[in-house]
């Protein structure tokens, strides 16, 4: 393998773990949600990887076509900029739903009291919440739809740095160098989100705030609008 290539993945390397830290989108969105849903570790780690891999897939197509048919570097950056402008959108409005439903299943939520009165004259209360008991049958409906809402949202979402770096073997008439920078640039990338992710569950399964725990979904769905705002309006 030559110098030339090994300095190339070395960037690709670079880049993609840079890209991923340094963009709260990679991982905030499964760190919320798993911690709100009460997700597995396997689950959340499944999903995660899911996301990344749609993630970079979506860029490499989209790369790997513009180097078979000739399209220019600015021509394929400009429509990543478009698919980040949508996945932003896509996610904004997500969570916007999302923290709605969150809101008002957290108001349902709110316990309230209920007295009873023995045949020997004993009175007792004791404390009811009606979401408890009957928001299971919704909850399941709804958990199904979420991963994959997120994996269509970070289809869309670009890799914006690999263009530049899958480009560059191509015009120098190496596509299976694009392929391979390609390749370390998205194993990287998947294995930052997941390191982030996973280590952001453990630490989280030992805080418990009974109190806020009702408001788990209203927050996760204010992180997701969040996340989507920083990419629509802060670039990150």
């Amino acid at each position: 393998m030559d110098r030339g290539l090994l300095l190339l993945l070395g960037t690709a390397a670079t880049i993609g773990f840079v890209h991923t830290a340094l963009g709260p989108d990679h991982y905030l969105p499964f760190i919320v949600l798993s911690k709100a849903r009460g997700w597995s570790p396997r689950k959340t780690a499944l999903v995660t990887a899911l996301c990344g891999v749609g993630h970079v897939l979506g860029s490499v197509v989209l790369g790997l076509i513009g180097i078979l048919v000739g399209v220019a570097l600015f021509r394929l950056e400009a429509v990543e900029a478009l698919r980040g402008d949508i996945a932003a959108w896509l996610l904004m409005a997500f969570g916007f739903a999302y923290f709605v439903w969150g809101v008002h299943r957290a108001l349902r939520g709110r316990s309230h009291e209920h007295a009873h009165v023995h045949e020997d004259g004993e009175v007792h209360s004791h404390s009811h919440s009606h979401i408890e008991e009957h928001s299971h049958v919704h909850d399941e409906k709804s958990r199904s739809a979420t991963p994959w809402v997120l994996f269509l949202i970070f289809v869309f979402g670009p890799c914006e740095p690999l263009i530049p770096i899958l480009m560059f073997p191509a015009a120098r008439g190496t596509v299976l160098h694009s392929v391979l920078v390609a390749g370390v640039f998205g194993l990287v990338t998947v294995a930052t989100m997941l390191t982030v992710v996973m280590a952001s569950y453990f630490g989280l399964a030992r805080v418990r705030v009974r109190r806020l725990e009702r408001f788990g979904h209203a927050f996760a769905g204010f992180a997701l609008f969040a996340s989507g705002g920083a990419i629509a309006f802060l670039g990150l």
